[in-house]
């Protein structure tokens, strides 16, 4: 039996190595990372306007998309005519926020380089990042609305949001709220669906608007006054 354990355990072994190293070869092309990048904005996108992203031909877009979906790191959505692409969810997106921070990890301290926008505020697939995200996260945390780790709501958490009026799954197929590292900020932001549930009520409150294309979300007049009341955000 500890002999059959071994081999099957060496199997397993061999698997998961294979794997690892697909997914890793097929982010490692410079243009499917553009690719992937674009998905980040949580949004679908067909394959014209990712070739146009990434600056290919639509031919070489087409293999790159079929190196994607194969690897598993995309899915296709058919609508009548029409295929469109996105990240296959957002344990995707947050593989590839934390690889954002290990490229640019500083080994001398440099300035970052980083757009000012972005920095400040971005999607993260589904959910709010850059540093207007932390500062709200830093804020939860004050206030006793998260558990100490980040990984759950507090009842005062999950009753300050519904007041508010966010919507939250009470049976997420994800992680129902959890700590995302920042790649610009090097701290954590809001994931899981309260970090969803949050953008969309940001986004519905008209506290925030997206970049259409872009990952860049802009805070509005009225969001920068709610979310200093709510958030006691020193904004200016």
């Amino acid at each position: 039996m500890s002999l059959l354990k071994t081999e099957v355990d060496d199997n397993l072994a061999d698997s998961l190595e294979k794997s690892m190293s697909l997914v890793a070869s097929a982010i490692s092309d410079p243009s499917r990372v553009s690719i992937l990048c674009a998905l980040m904005d949580g949004r679908a996108w067909t394959a014209t306007e990712l070739s146009a992203v990434a600056e290919i031909a639509a031919s070489t877009a087409s293999g790159h998309l079929t190196r994607l979906l194969n690897s598993g790191l995309i899915i296709c959505l058919t609508q009548g005519r029409h295929r469109y692409y996105s990240l296959a969810g957002q344990h995707i997106a947050g593989l590839l926020e934390n690889l954002m921070g290990v490229s640019m990890h500083p080994r001398i301290s440099p300035t970052p380089r980083t757009p000012v926008n972005m920095r400040y505020a971005r999607t993260c697939y589904d959910h709010l990042a850059g540093e207007l995200a932390v500062k709200i996260y830093d804020f939860m945390l004050r206030e006793k609305w998260l558990e100490a780790d980040g990984n759950a709501l507090t009842p005062e958490g999950k009753s300050q949001l519904q007041n508010l009026g966010a919507v939250l799954d009470p049976h997420p197929r994800r992680k129902a709220c959890c700590p995302c590292l920042d790649w610009s900020e090097r701290r954590f932001h809001l994931g899981g669906d309260a970090g969803s549930a949050l953008m969309t009520l940001l986004l519905h409150k008209g506290w925030i608007t997206r970049t259409p294309g872009y990952r860049e979300v802009n805070m509005t007049g009225s969001g920068t006054i709610a979310m200093k009341k709510l958030f006691s955000l020193n904004l200016p």
